[in-house]
């Protein structure tokens, strides 16, 4: 794990999904139903990831986004864990685990849906 994540600011939740690259279970998320206009940020380093403008409801139990703020802010890596091949979403800037890309996506705008964990984001109101 890359130097930017804070451990003893994480709750032993987020340190799971994080640090662990652990999920938290679908449709429990806080920001799931989420509707306010801001920007979701990385909760160990606070690197902008997503804007709430990109999230759309996928159905899948986790924050749905179809795009990253910027494409340096979100890095992928192959993940074969737990018998499934899928591409994993991590903090450009720490490095923490977010969730995973898959390209199931709303095909008018990128095709792909960016599912993440709620406990690996916190939210900036405003544009």
């Amino acid at each position: 794990m890359e130097k930017g994540i804070k451990l003893n600011k994480l709750t032993p939740e987020q340190q799971h999904i994080l640090v662990e690259k652990g999920t938290e279970a679908p449709f429990t998320g806080k920001y799931y139903e989420h509707k306010e206009t801001g920007r979701y940020i990385c909760a160990a380093c606070g690197n902008e990831l997503f804007s709430s403008q990109d999230k759309y409801d996928s159905g899948c139990g986790w924050p749905s986004f179809d795009r990253a703020v910027d494409t340096g802010n979100i890095k992928t890596d192959l993940d074969e864990s737990h018998g499934m091949v899928r591409v994993e979403a991590m903090c450009g800037k720490c490095g923490g685990h977010l969730g995973h890309v898959f390209n199931d996506g709303p095909a008018e705008t990128t095709g792909k849906r960016f599912c993440i964990n709620s406990a690996a984001l916190d939210f900036k109101k405003g544009k």
